[in-house]
Parts: structure tokens; sequence; C-alpha cells
């Protein structure tokens, strides 16, 4: 295993608060309070800066394609043994169903026990229809399971890459990595090319990055201005609860699958808090995929683990989502005095188990999902959902936020499992704490 080398120490003197400006997430934040603060005091205008945050998704999503397909060609095209990429792929389903799972468990145990839409005592009749309409046509045009496995299979080789499809581009990237590992020298060379162009593209999210405390105030001064705080606290009750059945997973469920991995809850989330400023700012998680992917990978993480599990979770494994939906249907039937059997319950717990698996990162999916899940209670008025438009975004954030972090952990557990993490540099890297995070690098020498 190569050594470890440390930078020479930054500047000393000069004036720590200009050297404390210098660090991305440190702008982030300063975008995302900024944005607040004119959302609120400007409404118009802040609804106005929406282009801001939404080209810088656009700029991330246009690279992010190349840097999964790069990423995993050339870590599967270096594994010596393929059969041990077939059992982390089933490894990994396995895992993605167990935490799922307990994410749904817990949204609806939740609702339950503090029941947030206790007293709204809402008439659906007195709903418009219209205002949820949009998402409820979303939902219709979902697929059966047949056609979802076809469309894993893309039209085109180029086309994947056109559309964006993360999974088109890892079965793309995996067969592309399988054939260079059967093709000897040749095979090598390609896989070489493959790596100096992923180096490429992930230089060019370094450079779209800078953006990104531009962004989150864009985006920030658009939800605030657009929806306003008193759509906060309107549903305050449900986003507190919300909120903080996120950080009980986290911490609680989260936590202690990393503490028998063998890291701390905490100092990941410290690691990888730029990421999560940026998506707290921008309200998606796919605005971070690269960086959490290099992130995972300067951890110790291999190549191949974090390029098939990190896209792979971006799709199944929601934890966010998981509870949003089963928290959110309860919280409609509370609100509306719809009763729920058991039986229904036991039902909504199956589909959105299913229906959980077809949202993304990207913001609104997750409601989408939502009003595909409320088919199977029919008792339940789909118009119900326009009580929850108006604070979606908001919700929309929590469940970014948690999908990342759950997705992060996710692949050093199971790269643990693998034996493709160094615990070693693991815990160097997190042992130094937030603010040397990027202090001590991998030597130069390849480890592959």
């Amino acid at each position: 295993m190569a050594g470890v080398q440390t930078r020479p120490p930054g500047v000393r003197g000069g004036n720590t608060g200009l050297r404390y400006l210098r660090l991305l997430y440190v702008q982030v934040l300063i975008g995302v309070v900024l944005g607040v603060a004119v959302g609120a005091l400007w409404p118009a205008f802040g609804a106005a800066l929406k282009p801001l945050g939404d080209a810088f998704v656009k700029l991330i999503k246009m690279a992010v394609a190349p840097v999964i397909f790069c990423t995993v060609t050339a870590g599967l095209a270096r594994m010596s043994d393929l059969k041990a990429f077939g059992r982390l792929g089933l490894r990994t389903v396995v895992y993605f169903e167990v935490v799922s799972t307990f994410a749904l468990l817990l949204g609806l145990v939740v609702g339950e026990v503090l029941h947030p839409g206790r007293g709204f005592n809402i008439d659906p009749r007195t709903l418009d229809p219209s205002i949820a309409a949009g998402y409820v046509t979303q939902a219709h045009h979902g697929k059966g399971v047949v056609d979802y496995l076809m469309d894993l299979i893309p039209d085109a080789f180029m086309g994947a890459f056109a559309r964006g499809d993360l999974l088109q581009v890892l079965i793309l990237a995996i067969l592309a990595g399988i054939a260079c590992s059967r093709m000897g020298p040749f095979g090598e060379k390609v896989t070489g090319v493959v790596d100096d162009i992923g180096r490429l593209f992930f230089g060019i999210i370094g450079v779209i990055v800078k953006l990104a405390p531009i962004a989150a105030f864009g985006a920030m001064a658009f939800t605030i201005g657009k929806y306003g705080v008193a759509s906060l606290v309107q549903l305050g009750a449900l986003i507190g609860v919300f909120y903080l059945t996120a950080i009980v997973f986290v911490l609680g469920v989260l936590g202690a699958i990393a503490a028998l991995c063998g890291f701390s809850i905490l100092k990941f989330l410290a690691y990888i808090r730029e990421e999560l400023l940026i998506v707290l700012g921008t309200s998606s998680s796919e605005t971070v995929l690269p960086q959490i992917m290099l992130k995972l990978q300067r951890l110790g993480a291999g190549k191949a683990t974090t390029g098939l599990v990190v896209p792979t979770g971006y799709s199944f494994n929601l934890d966010g989502t998981n509870i949003y939906m089963t928290l959110a249907t309860l919280f409609l039937a509370q609100a509306t005095n719809t009763p729920l059997s058991w039986q229904q319950e036991a039902a909504l717990l199956g589909v959105a188990m299913l229906t959980s698996k077809g949202a993304s990162g990207v913001t609104g999916a997750g409601f989408i999902t939502l009003a595909a899940t409320l088919a199977v209670i029919p008792d339940l008025p789909i118009a119900a959902l326009a009580l929850l438009v108006g604070v979606d975004r908001f919700m929309s954030t929590c469940r970014a936020l948690t999908n990342l972090v759950g997705n992060g952990v996710a692949t050093l557990v199971l790269a643990g499992w693998e034996g493709d993490l160094d615990r070693e540099r693991l815990a160097l890297e997190l042992n130094a704490g937030p603010g040397a995070q990027g202090e001590v690098l991998l030597a130069t020498a390849d480890t592959d």
C-alpha cells in the first residue's frame, strides 16, 4: 500500500477571516443565508433567480454520465476477480432493500406515534384537485417491471449519455469494463485512456463546482420567494417531524451501521460538509454525485465499488424518500380524517418499496413517487396532495440530504465487506478532522 504524505500547512499569518472565505463550504453557506434573506425581503425578485440554480444542476448533470462511465469501466477493468464484482452487485441490492425497509418502517412508526396531521380536519372536497393534477399525471405514466428492465438497455450507445440515464450508463460501463479486462495488453491501453478521460471530467466538475455558492443563492432565493415562510409555519409540524425522523435515521440507523463498519457517522458528516451544503442549497443530491464519488475514493473505497454502489444507490437506495413517502401518506390520512387499517398500511409499505426505486436525486421526484404510492389507498383522496405542494421543496431538501448520506455510508460499508476498503486511509482521513480535511493526500503512486 502506498504511503501518505502531508501537504505543507497553509500560509500562516494574514487574515484568518479571509482564509475561511476561500473555503467552498463557507461560500455555499453564505450563499444559502443570502438567498433566504433575498427571498424573504423581495419575493418576486427571489423567485426570478431560479435559473441560477437550474443552470448549475444542468452543468453538473452534463458531466455526471462520463464520470460514472470512466470510473466504473477503469475500476472494473483492473479487477482481478470479476466474480467478486457480481458478488458485490448482489450484496448491494440486498443492503439497499434492508436499509430502505428500515427507512419506510421508521416513517410509518413515527407517523403513528406523533400524528403530525392530527387537528387539521381538512375536507378534501374543499381542495383544488388541479393543484396536484400534474404530479398525478406523471405518476400514472409509471411502467411495469418488464418495461422498467427493458429501459435499462439504451437504444444507442451515445443515447444513454445524451439522456443522462445513470443506470443505462452503468450498464454500458460494466460491459466496457468486462471487455477491457478480457483484451490483454490492448485492454490495458484502453483502460489507461478511459482513466485519463475520467480525470478530465473530474477536472471539469472541479471548475463547475466553484459556481456552487451562486447556485445555492439562486435556488434558496427562489424557494423562499415563491413559497414563502408562511407555508413553513402552516405545516411546521409535518416539516419538523420529517426532519427529526431523518436525523434519527441518520444518527441512529446509519450511525449504528457505520459503527459496525468501524467509523463514526459524525466524522463522516463533517468530512462531506461541502457536499451537504451544496445539496442544502440546490435541493438535489445529483449536484454532488461526482464529488461524493471522489470523496469516497479518497476515504479508501475502491473505484469499482464506488462506481457501482453510488450511481445504483441514486435510484435504489433513497432513504430520505422512503421516510417521506410513509410519513407524508399518514399525514394526509390524519389531516383529512381518513382512517387506515393495518392491512392498508401493510399494502402501503409493500408498494412504497417498489415505487421508491423509481425516484432519483432530482427535486420533485419524491413528490411524484408519493402520488404513485397513494394509489394503493383509494379511500385517501388524491386531491389531498395539494396540502403538500407548497412545502415539498423544503421536504425535498431533507430527502436529498438523507439520500446522500445513506449512499455514502452504503459505499463504505459494502467496500468493507468486499475487502475493497483501505481502513487505515479511512481512519486517517476522518481523524484529520473537518478543519484539516484535504491536507492528507495519497502518495502519487498508483495503488490499483
